[in-house]
């Protein structure tokens, strides 16, 4: 798609449709750079243009002597607690470009430009809203007086032994552990030297797991936490992003260029999240 002098294109049927490319793209890309998407609840229930959505977790069923039912003429009620997620968020991403601009960039250049910054705009407040609710409904846990590697364990293991009428114990390989970038290095750096994990290579990124837990180094959770651990699917965030519109702004030469999405967060297994606290 080659320059354009006038946004005025953006107002036709193939505007829309390079504005619904644009669209598409931004869906795409916070789905890639996100870390709640990778975690998140996604057995919501309900339509979220209603303004709502609904998490059931069901309790564990539990055996009786057999004959039970038929003595009583019916079998135990199913236990299931609703938890309702409101989409209650609001937010709006509204730019003015003036046409002289598209002179020097160019429609395609310049929305380009702007869409990828309203998708970093968009990751970063979803994140920061993600991390922010398992901090709050989280259980805070205190860390023992131990190195780095065995705090990290301990906190597994907090998670890991859980029970309660909805839970009976906890595999490593459903959690995730979330950690602020300073301790996320301090475990790297144990990685890295301990003599035991000598087949490390120090040029990676990320070193994935430990004991059987995916790891993850984040600059999005709340200054109050130094790591959060929590089971996938333990917060939900329901998230409704429109398309880009654009319209001309009266008395003017320049339009707006908007990105309305609407968004709630809720904790659906507060007792599956542990953190410490920074």
């Amino acid at each position: 798609m080659g320059r354009i002098a006038s946004l005025n294109i953006l107002l036709d049927p193939s505007g829309k449709d390079f504005l619904a490319e644009l669209y598409g793209k931004v869906i795409e890309n916070v789905q890639k750079s996100t870390i709640s998407n990778l975690l998140k609840n996604r057995d919501l229930s309900g339509d979220p243009e209603s303004g709502s959505v609904e998490a059931k977790r069901f309790a564990n069923a539990t055996s009786s002597v057999y004959g039970t039912a038929r003595g009583n003429g019916k079998g135990e009620a199913v236990k299931a607690k609703p938890v309702t997620v409101q989409i209650n968020i609001d937010r709006e991403i509204v730019e003015e470009l003036e046409t002289k601009d598209t002179l020097l960039y160019g429609v395609d250049g310049l929305l380009e430009r702007r869409s990828t910054n309203h998708v970093k705009s968009m990751v970063r407040e979803l994140e920061r809203a993600f991390f922010t609710e398992a901090r709050e409904e989280g259980i805070a846990f205190t860390p023992p007086a131990l190195p780095q590697n065995e705090v990290v364990e301990s906190l597994i293991q907090s998670v890991e032994i859980t029970k309660n009428d909805y839970v009976d114990g906890v595999d490593r390989d459903m959690m995730s552990l979330i950690m602020q970038p300073s301790e996320y290095g301090k475990m790297r750096n144990f990685l890295d030297t301990d003599v035991n994990n000598a087949n490390v290579n120090t040029a990676a990124n990320e070193f994935v797991t430990f004991h059987g837990v995916r790891a993850f180094s984040s600059v999005y959770l709340p200054p109050t936490a130094k790591m959060i651990i929590m089971v996938d699917g333990s917060v939900a965030l329901p998230v409704l992003p429109r398309q880009y519109t654009a319209e001309k702004i009266p008395l003017s030469e320049a339009y707006a260029v908007e990105l309305f999405y609407y968004y709630g967060v809720k904790a659906v297994t507060p007792d599956l999240i542990r953190y410490i606290a920074a």
